[in-house]
């Protein structure tokens, strides 16, 4: 199997993070303008299956409406059932032996084309995201610039990992090496919240380690990863190698996970499938599996930001703001308890009431909104919940009022409600939604207890000018990304590695040295070259280590 030309390793130029749009330019306003008139001129967009290399339509189909207006088909996917899924993993098991021999250099190849065409085309992803996902402008850009991201930097990730490295110690007459291999087939199974970038990330680490791709969309976002499901033909990946699979996630999905031929599964979404997940990957081991199934999932958060006496509250509302209200609350890192200490708990809380108060709720695709609808009735449904659970149960500190939106999509009102403890329901289940809950902190140390209170363990920041305090968060607040003195959500790949621990998921963090890893396993060979009591000459030392 051969695609097109290799790159060059020495040609590539270190990794540099996609810059995000300038929307304070006219001209860029204007062209982003013009995507989204294009992209909703092509609706209703018509996404089959990808299995083989060849499209497959279905009876059933799975209709992808615009959050901001459900009267909008954006477009309909084919919806596999569990004979569409068998054959997609046959034909990538059936591509796996020559793809996992293609060199890394082909394989990386790919990954730089594809991040190419999809810069080129970078605002008419945006465009699709702003209307099938209810992404506003700039949540929509970054989404697509960290998709090209994660293709440029696994890419250079994989001719990092790739050949033989040379282990210590260096004894005469014996080489040891270590090199990496791809686990098989791959069934990647993506979120609604980060539809490209994060289905881009998990099945292009997957891809260019040498292992072969299902991609199961959220049935919310089909269209947008179709979209890169075309860029990767374009970018020539063999046929097979990448099966594109829209379906339900109780049919197609759990297919997926029980199959035998599967080896690795990958996952972004909610606690509950999450760990359902790996409960199904160990039981189908009962069924005799010459191996035990890889599985990564990233659960989410009930993430936590400390304010204290310190603290620059002019930089801290805003950034706390944003963080609990940016995409709507609709991020896994997204601000979900604000902690204050008391001696600032009530002008703190005051101002982030009124910042609270003045966003601007709409429709994505206009650009002066800043809290678009969740992403579905269900959503939607689940936030309103709990917002009844915090009138009833806890001081209601401001609910806002979407009008008559509501009847138009998915909208729900921003809402900050009082706790008086940590072990409260708002102040521990997961929302999803632009639900906070204020919690009043004695001191450092009791505000550090109530961000430990949870069992998820994923995004938490603090505010503060005592440097004491932010070293104690460093040592001591539990979570896999922490921020100081800034907003916690928009982790760019290679600055800031994704990913949690305990109830937040399982893996390394995405965008990280150690996330290609996951997909391969590690062989290590020793071989004695002695010849008739003499050493070939590479056994001086002439090689150097590598620390990998």
């Amino acid at each position: 199997m051969s695609i097109a030309a290799p790159v060059h390793t020495e040609k590539v130029p270190p990794f540099r993070n996609e810059p995000f749009a300038d929307f304070s330019r006219r001209e860029e306003r204007e062209a982003f303008k013009r995507a989204l008139a294009d992209i909703h001129a092509r609706f209703p967009i018509e996404a089959p299956l990808l299995i083989g290399g060849k499209r497959v339509e279905t009876a059933e189909k799975i209709d992808s409406v615009s959050p901001s207006d459900t009267s909008l088909l954006c477009g309909r996917s084919a919806s596999a059932g569990e004979a569409e899924t068998d054959k997609a993993v046959a034909a990538a098991r059936r591509a796996f032996d020559d793809w996992s021999h293609t060199p890394a250099e082909e394989r990386a190849g790919l990954l730089l084309r594809a991040a190419a065409l999809m810069r080129k085309r970078s605002h008419l992803f945006a465009a699709l995201e702003v209307y099938e996902a209810a992404k506003p402008w700039r949540e929509a850009d970054a989404d697509v610039a960290e998709a090209i991201d994660f293709l440029e930097f696994y890419a250079r990730e994989a001719l990092r990992l790739s050949g033989r490295k040379r282990l210590q110690p260096y004894i005469l007459g014996e080489h040891n090496d270590l090199s990496y291999h791809p686990l098989g087939v791959a069934a990647v199974i993506g979120p609604w919240n980060f539809p490209l970038a994060i289905p881009v990330g998990m099945s292009s680490a997957a891809l260019v380690t040498g292992n072969t791709v299902i991609l199961k969309p959220a049935e919310q976002t089909p269209l947008v990863t179709w979209l890169y499901a075309r860029i990767l033909e374009e970018a020539g990946v063999p046929a097979g190698v990448f099966n594109f699979l829209p379906g339900r996630g109780e049919v197609c999905g759990a297919r997926l996970v029980r199959h035998p031929d599967v080896q690795a599964i990958v996952f972004t979404g909610s606690k509950e499938v999450g760990l359902l997940i790996q409960r199904e990957a160990l039981a189908a081991q009962q069924d005799g599996l010459p191996f035990v199934k890889k599985v990564v999932t990233e659960m989410g958060g009930k993430n936590a930001l400390i304010v204290d006496s310190s603290a620059d509250i002019d930089a801290a509302v805003p950034d706390a703001i944003y963080s609990a209200y940016g995409f709507a609350g609709q991020k896994c890192s997204a601000l979900s308890r604000l902690i204050l200490l008391d001696d600032i708990y009530d002008v703190c809380l005051k101002r982030f009431q009124e910042a609270a108060e003045s966003l601007r709720i709409g429709p994505a695709e206009d650009p002066g909104t800043q809290l678009p609808p969740v992403i579905d009735d269900e959503a939607a449904a689940k936030v309103n919940k709990y917002i009844g659970l915090g009138r009833e149960s806890a001081r209601t500190i401001y609910v806002g009022d979407v009008g008559s939106l509501a009847e138009k999509g998915h909208f729900v009102p921003p809402a900050i409600f009082e706790v008086d403890s940590s072990k409260h329901r708002l102040a521990q289940e997961e929302i999803f939604g632009p639900v906070v809950a204020v919690l009043r902190a004695r001191d450092f140390d009791d505000a550090l207890r109530i961000a430990n209170s949870t069992p998820y363990a994923l995004t938490g920041g603090v505010h503060s000018r005592t440097v004491s305090h932010l070293e104690r968060a460093r040592l001591d607040f539990q979570c896999g990304n922490l921020y100081l003195n800034r907003t916690i959500t928009g982790a760019i790949v290679a600055r800031q590695p994704f990913g949690g621990y305990r109830l937040s998921g399982i893996g390394a963090k995405a965008g990280g040295p150690d996330y290609l890893k996951q997909f391969m396993v590690a062989r290590a060979v020793s071989e004695n070259r002695m010849r008739h009591g003499s050493a070939p000459l590479e056994e001086h030392a002439t090689e150097t280590w590598e620390e990998f």
